[in-house]
């Protein structure tokens, strides 16, 4: 007689929320440095737009990450790794741990699954994971865009990251912490904006336009390149590791 191994034990929906959430977590340790100069790039020319011949503070993926170690120390590379770990816990859980529950709802529990059952089980995960996180992200980039320059001793814009939800809250409305547009550089720009910069997800998007013209929707575009490709390596590599051993543990008890 075979005994059952623990590829064999079909992983519970709470192993699958758990491996999930843990796996990004592990995924956003190691890139979120490349995640932090993808958002320092993208916002840079905000408040004064670069003039013809003069010299970006950040250039390129490294040169950032070069940058800001020197002049703001190693620590800046996480400022908001908090916030982003709060966003993977919920984010990550939602859409990967709940995407096979949510698929055998959507076709009644049959094996012989189609495109189109996949492809809506994947839109519900997804929306519901963008619901949840959504205030997380919103303070991640608020952290990862905050220059901190430790001899200048400027003001912090937020203490800490309960802090921060709880500013956002309260000077901002609910409504704040959930700030968001599909083009990934007018959500940085968004997020990180104070009330009354901007009406909305497409005037941000216009005075981007207007001001700096079409390449600013592409700033930041390599280490956002980089950071997905190494993030979902990590993730999926670290989430079949993770689940396998929850299974297993599942098994000894």
């Amino acid at each position: 007689m075979v005994g059952t191994g623990a590829a064999d034990l079909a992983p519970s929906v709470a192993v699958k929320v758990f491996a999930a959430g843990t796996a990004a977590c592990v995924a956003d340790l190691v890139t979120f440095p490349l995640d932090t100069a993808k958002v320092r790039l993208q916002i840079q020319g905000e408040a004064v737009p670069l003039v013809l011949g003069q010299k970006a503070k950040f250039r390129g993926v490294f040169g950032t990450i070069f940058t800001m170690v020197t002049t703001e120390g190693p620590r800046s590379l996480y400022s908001g790794l908090v916030a982003g770990l709060h966003r993977q816990m919920s984010f990550a859980s939602v859409r990967i741990g709940l995407y096979d529950t949510v698929k055998q709802f959507y076709s009644r529990g049959s094996d012989n699954v189609g495109i189109g059952i996949r492809l809506l089980a994947g839109c519900t995960t997804g929306g519901m994971a963008v619901a949840f996180a959504q205030p997380t992200d919103v303070v991640k980039v608020r952290f990862q865009a905050q220059v901190r320059l430790p001899e200048s001793g400027s003001v912090k814009r937020y203490n800490s990251t309960m802090d921060a939800y709880k500013t956002i809250a309260r000077d901002e409305g609910i409504r704040g912490l959930w700030k968001a547009s599909p083009v990934d550089v007018v959500k940085t720009r968004f997020m990180n904006s104070v009330p009354g910069q901007y009406n909305g997800a497409l005037n941000c998007a216009l005075t981007m336009l207007i001001k700096e013209g079409p390449t600013a929707f592409y700033k930041g575009f390599v280490p956002a390149f980089l950071r997905l490709g190494s993030w979902n390596i990590v993730m999926f590599v670290s989430f079949e590791q993770i689940k396998r051993a929850a299974v297993r543990f599942q098994q000894s008890i």
